[in-house]
């Protein structure tokens, strides 16, 4: 899954990565701590081109009577998202990324304490999420997403057993839909290589924690060991 990341790429700098036109609204960067329900930087593609723009991290399907009256959706599971009713339709026609420059996983020590890690692109670049969306709310809808997901790849399956999907620059378009078909070949774990990891202080297991010093290296740094979470 991806339950937290981070984005300290300035705004200007996302939308020239992306060849989009950024929106007024977008939310605050640097942000070491996004959590569910926090307002996030998305791309998505439009007639007129590609646009960045702030959508809320937790999709709201059409049926929600409320934002709490189901399951906060954050995470769409890649080997389903064409089945299940909440996300067919967004699948099809609603695809998205969300940028990022790194994101949070959990192990759990023997002793049942929360390890965080975080995992970030070995050469340093910034990382596209795979997501959808959806408009929720008819007098003033409200712009929502949710984080593909696929199963880990071997590299960060000592960390957690599911990844986001991660899409390279050369597969934006296709994802985007801005290529035709095909987007549904891209959904499997990334190759191996392309990820790092270290463990962070455990003050991120907060969600009002905030700052650099949230994804800089703590403690020991050796494989994982323990309950995956």
């Amino acid at each position: 899954m991806c339950g937290r990341f981070a984005i300290t790429l300035p705004t200007d700098a996302m939308a020239q990565l992306f060849a989009a036109q950024p929106a007024n609204d977008l939310p605050k960067v640097p942000n070491f701590n996004v959590c569910p329900t926090n307002p996030v930087h998305v791309v998505q593609a439009g007639d007129t081109g590609r646009q960045l723009v702030s959508m809320r991290w937790g999709f709201l399907p059409h049926w929600y009577k409320s934002e709490s009256a189901g399951p906060l959706l954050i995470n769409a599971r890649a080997e389903t998202i064409a089945e299940k009713p909440a996300f067919a339709k967004a699948a099809r026609e609603r695809r998205c990324l969300i940028p990022a420059t790194g994101f949070y996983e959990w192990t759990k020590s023997e002793d049942g304490a929360r390890l965080p890690w975080y995992i970030h692109r070995s050469d340093g670049a910034p990382i596209a999420f795979a997501a959808v969306w959806q408009n929720w709310g008819a007098d003033d809808p409200v712009k929502t997403c949710a984080i593909v997901t696929t199963a880990a790849n071997q590299g960060l399956s000592a960390v957690h057993h599911r990844m986001p999907l991660i899409l390279e620059a050369e597969d934006w378009g296709k994802w985007l839909g801005e290529e035709g078909h095909g987007a549904a070949r891209l959904m499997q774990p990334g190759p191996e290589g392309v990820l790092d990891y270290h463990r962070v202080d455990p003050a991120v297991n907060s969600n009002r924690a905030e700052g650099t010093e949230l994804i800089e290296p703590f403690g020991e740094d050796d494989i994982p060991r323990g309950q995956l979470i």
